[in-house]
């Protein structure tokens, strides 16, 4: 089943600037997805649009096969979101928030879930603070809680980890991917790659308001990711015209005073030993030479780059 189906989704704010143009994008049910993207790239509003406090110019959202943008109150009741911005009444406390946030969705106490909510997020001991008095690492995991406590089908995350040391997003996300193992389908938002490309089996890039890569993370990493041959020399290297020219079918480039060749893979073979001979070629013996694979953030930087030029 396919818990978000997104079709030709588009935004237009009234200043005439579009936001999100004919975005489609399917989130399978019980997925981690990743939704990525540079500043202005239009995540936000598509976030916005699915939580309901920014309207659509055109296009059509279901959740779990409703309508989402017909069945407003239906969706609230079976997404949640945890929001970039931080906004409490900062002299209600952690555990009142939750049983009102769970009020709200017009669902009936549930102190045993608030309780490991308050535990798993490591709030307990705050749990009876004024929010004014948490820290805000501990108000961005009150977000994420109030997301949660009405036990919603669908999670976003918005970027949730900003602003969470190491060790205590290390503990979020070891919760998370539980709720994840039990069926919770999680949309994550976020600028640390690494952590996507760690956490979630799907991916999909928005720039400038257009879709421009959605599939598994294991597919783009190995369809889209280029590996790379790279020589050191005892002198940086410097390429010339020519040299350049020579080594032109391998996109020749210098990182860092290392010398990288692109390979080419088919099947099981390469042409790592073409590589190899046209590196000696120009520079000669090199004092070592290692792999280097396309991370994901290697791949977003070069998709947004060249869907901007």
């Amino acid at each position: 089943m396919t818990a978000l189906n997104i079709q030709n989704l588009s935004k237009v704010y009234e200043n005439g600037k579009q936001a999100l143009q004919d975005v489609s994008l399917r989130v399978p049910e019980g997925a981690f997805f990743a939704l990525l993207g540079p500043n202005g790239a239009g995540k936000s509003t598509l976030i916005n649009i699915l939580a309901d406090t920014v309207r659509a110019s055109s296009g059509s959202v279901q959740l779990l096969g409703h309508d989402l943008l017909m069945e407003r109150a239906w969706g609230k009741r079976h997404l949640g979101v945890v929001p970039q911005e931080i906004a409490f009444d900062p002299f209600f406390s952690p555990r009142e928030i939750l049983h009102f946030t769970r009020g709200m969705y017009g669902q009936s106490r549930d102190e045993v879930w608030v309780d490991a909510l308050l535990e798993r997020l490591e709030l307990a001991e705050h749990a009876n603070k004024i929010t004014r008095q948490l820290s805000g690492g501990m108000k961005r995991r009150l977000l994420v809680a109030q997301a949660l406590v009405h036990r919603p089908k669908v999670v976003i995350l918005d970027e949730p980890t900003a602003g969470v040391d190491v060790e205590l997003r290390k503990r979020l996300w070891d919760f998370i991917r539980e709720l994840n193992a039990e069926g919770t389908t999680v949309l994550l938002t976020t600028h640390y790659l690494e952590e996507a490309q760690e956490l979630c089996d799907q991916v999909a890039i928005i720039n400038q308001g257009r879709l421009i890569a959605s599939q598994s993370m294991q597919s783009l990493l190995g369809d889209v990711a280029s590996s790379s041959l790279c020589f050191r020399y005892e002198q940086a290297v410097e390429l010339s015209e020519s040299q350049e020219q020579a080594l032109q079918a391998f996109a020749a480039r210098v990182c860092d005073g290392v010398l990288c060749l692109d390979l080419q893979h088919e099947g099981e073979h390469s042409n790592f030993d073409t590589a190899y001979q046209a590196a000696r070629q120009c520079f000669g013996a090199p004092l070592d030479t290692y792999m280097r694979q396309e991370n994901l953030e290697d791949v977003f930087l070069r998709l947004t780059h060249k869907d901007a030029a």
